[in-house]
């Protein structure tokens, strides 16, 4: 399953990079982007496990930059 989320207060192009590395070590995740300059985040993840996925897709985001949030 591919979804696309806004991100609100990304302040930086090497948080993003950061995040999407982290991101991608996910077990689950199929592929991910992170765009600094559009502020989202496009996640393709397995369909059986998304909503498990999505939980430790925010965690890491979280961990990376506390201040930004993905908008579902």
């Amino acid at each position: 399953m591919k979804k696309t989320f806004a991100l609100i207060d990304l302040d930086c192009a090497n948080c993003a990079a950061k995040m999407e590395r982290a991101i991608a070590k996910i077990d689950g995740v199929n592929e991910v982007t992170v765009s600094f300059l559009a502020q989202k985040l496009v996640l393709d993840a397995d369909d059986a496990r998304f909503d498990k996925v999505l939980d430790e897709v925010i965690a890491t985001i979280r961990k990376v930059e506390p201040d930004c949030r993905l908008k579902k």
